[in-house]
Parts: structure tokens; C-alpha cells; sequence
């Protein structure tokens, strides 16, 4: 029995340090003043080869627009199925920010992995990859070139 226990405790020593480690990552999206409907905006992570990641965030409540989010639709639907339970919530108005929580593994920091913002409003236009930012182990901003303002990646 004593040997059993020995290996297990073993086992455990070799194999707990494999585990990965996750960190808390922060995104801040803010919208310019405009004036009009509130926009639906699409929060996603893609590989370092560019290809869809996962959905982080969606925000708008009528999933009739979220095929106007064309770059996260795109690249959503070719990764097959989209599960959207817990990441959705109501749209963003102009001057406002959206914050995102999301717990990511550290292995995802720094290797090459961006974080991408597509916005869209209804007669308003639409903007893949309104924002794009580097998945960094240090706090950074960048500039959107639709509706998004700024995003800001925060640790």
C-alpha cells in the first residue's frame, strides 16, 4: 500500500508542473460618439496562422444581425459549431465601452495569438476586423478604424 501511495504522490509531482496556468485578460472596446442605434459587436480570438480561435463576446441581443459581423461570421461558421451560451449581451451605444472578461491560458500570451473586434449598426455599416490587437503579456492599445475607438488589452 505504502508503494502505491509513494508512486501516486510521484505521479502527481511529475505531471502537476505540466499543468497550464490561466490568466484573467481585460479587454476594454471603446465606441466613438455617434449618433443612431447601438452597435452589435463581435470579441474573438484567432490562432497565430490567422484561422478563428474561439468567441469571447457578442454583444447584441438579435442574433437575426450577427451574420452583419462578417468577419467573426465567416470564420465562426468554418470552425463548425458556435456555441454562444454566457458570451452574449446587450449592444454597445456610441461613446460607450464594453469590458470583457476572460480567463485565457498563458501559453496563449505572447505566441502570436490576436484578439479581434468586428462592429456593426443597423443602417450604419459594418466593419470586420474594426480592431485587432496582439494576445501580449505586457498592457497595450490599439486604434479601431469603424466604430471602435480604442481597444485595450489589460492583465
Amino acid at each position: 500500500m505504502k508503494k502505491l501511495a509513494t508512486m501516486l504522490m510521484l505521479a502527481t509531482a511529475l505531471v502537476a508542473p505540466t499543468v497550464a496556468m490561466a490568466r484573467d485578460v481585460t479587454i476594454e472596446t471603446s465606441l466613438v460618439q455617434y449618433s443612431g442605434p447601438a452597435a452589435y459587436l463581435a470579441v474573438y480570438l484567432t490562432n497565430p496562422d490567422g484561422s478563428y480561435n474561439s468567441t469571447l463576446w457578442v454583444s447584441g441581443q438579435k442574433s437575426k444581425y450577427y451574420g452583419d459581423l462578417r468577419g467573426w461570421a465567416r470564420a465562426a461558421s468554418t470552425a463548425g459549431s458556435l456555441n454562444l451560451d454566457g458570451v452574449t449581451g446587450a449592444s454597445v451605444g456610441g461613446g460607450q465601452t464594453l469590458t470583457v472578461h476572460a480567463n485565457l491560458a498563458d501559453t496563449l500570451l505572447d505566441a502570436g495569438y490576436q484578439i479581434h473586434v468586428d462592429s456593426a449598426v443597423e443602417h450604419g455599416g459594418q466593419y470586420a476586423d474594426d480592431a485587432v490587437i496582439a494576445l501580449t503579456s505586457t498592457s497595450a492599445t490599439a486604434t479601431g478604424t469603424g466604430y471602435v475607438d480604442t481597444i485595450s488589452l489589460g492583465l
